[in-house]
């Protein structure tokens, strides 16, 4: 993921916005019972490979596996941040304990799981931007690209660093704005990128450069990224972010739904045979309680680990010390509410970039009505 901000556009532009995820259409699923009840007849039984009329562990992973792609989180078992959130789905469906899952358990589970996502989309909608190179070569052609670039060189240049080196760098420090997509993305560098810096032959790539030299250099290669941009548009899905305490207050102001929270966030912990709880778990429910309160999930953002851990120096919550559950929930509370406080202060607002790799609808089959389904 990229940070960066964004154009939105109603014309042909290069970051014209070709659809807008905003949650709707997942409530206008799951508002109508008749639709509802259709589509998750028809996923259970596709689920239920031994027609036993309950999911199994094993059956109920693809569904999990769709809801995380669904989520934007990458594959299973290639980021153990995104592995804590599927471990969290699996458990919502079988509560930790089951061995099997009834259709109706099922439903219950599946519809509070995309009320969430829509009420997220609603909050934060993803827009899906096509990036053509048009934007690419207005940024190239206008008054704004000599000053950002050489602000951009001042604060890369090396004499370590070879030409190579420093357009790559340089290219990163843009983003959807300037018409180029996340340079993070492995794919935009094979097929983008090092196909324009070796079409590049004006000058030695591996020579330390001027100021001079650059700009000239650059501007090569970021044509030829547009070029290539124009013959291989790159689909990116653009969200904004905003986190500013609010969740976490409305949480903390209604007491009967955070006391649930907390009890189903502290139930699987692992407890001494005086009940007690280690305070080393203070993290792992906090990240069970986040989306709850309309935080990110540890490790998502760095900003907010740094609100969270300057709020676990101020609660003394990493001395590993054993309390008893009331104890934990209180040091918890406590905690959301420093996290309240200091977001209040200071809120922290994330835009990010990500490179859409399938074609769009295609990602999620579990959340796609059949055609029997919406007719």
């Amino acid at each position: 993921m990229e940070s960066g901000s964004v154009k939105r556009k109603s014309g042909g532009g290069g970051g014209n916005a070709v659809e807008v995820l905003d949650g709707s259409n997942i409530m206008e699923l799951v508002g109508n019972k008749d639709v509802f009840s259709n589509f998750v007849n028809h996923k259970f039984q596709e689920l239920d490979r031994d027609k036993d009329g309950k999911l199994s562990l094993t059956e109920l992973q693809p569904a999990v596996s769709d809801i995380g792609s669904a989520l934007g989180l990458p594959a299973k078992g290639t980021n153990p941040d995104s592995d804590h959130i599927y471990s969290e789905v699996l458990n919502e469906f079988t509560h930790g304990k089951q061995e099997k899952v009834s259709k109706t358990e099922f439903k219950e589970v599946l519809s509070d799981i995309l009320l969430g996502m829509a009420a997220g989309l609603k909050r934060d909608p993803i827009v899906i931007l096509r990036i053509d190179g048009e934007d690419l070569l207005e940024f190239l052609n206008g008054p704004s690209y000599e000053p950002e670039i050489v602000s951009i060189f001042s604060q890369i240049e090396s004499p370590q660093k070879s030409l190579h080196d420093l357009i790559i760098q340089a290219l990163s420090k843009l983003n959807v704005d300037q018409g180029i997509p996340p340079t993070s993305d492995s794919w935009v560098i094979s097929n983008i990128v090092e196909p324009a810096l070796l079409s590049e032959h004006g000058h030695d790539l591996d020579k330390p450069v001027s100021q001079e030299i650059f700009l000239e250099e650059f501007k090569k290669v970021a044509l030829s990224v547009a070029n290539r941009l124009k013959e291989q548009p790159v689909i990116v899905a653009h969200s904004e972010s905003t986190f500013d305490g609010n969740g976490v207050k409305r949480l903390l102001s209604n007491k009967f739904e955070l006391d649930k929270i907390l009890n189903s966030a502290i139930e699987t912990l692992p407890k001494d045979k005086n009940g007690k709880i280690s305070k080393d778990y203070l993290r792992v429910a906090l990240d069970t309680v986040a989306p709850s309160a309309a935080l990110p999930p540890f490790g998502a953002i760095e900003e907010m680990d740094k609100v969270i851990g300057e709020v676990f120096k101020l609660v003394s919550a990493d001395d590993a010390k054993l309390v008893k559950e009331e104890e934990f929930k209180k040091i918890l509370t406590e905690i959301l509410g420093s996290i309240m406080l200091q977001l209040e202060g200071n809120p922290i607002a994330v835009a990010s970039n990500s490179v859409v790799h399938e074609p769009l609808g295609s990602s999620s089959t579990l959340l796609q009505p059949t055609p029997a389904e919406t007719a």
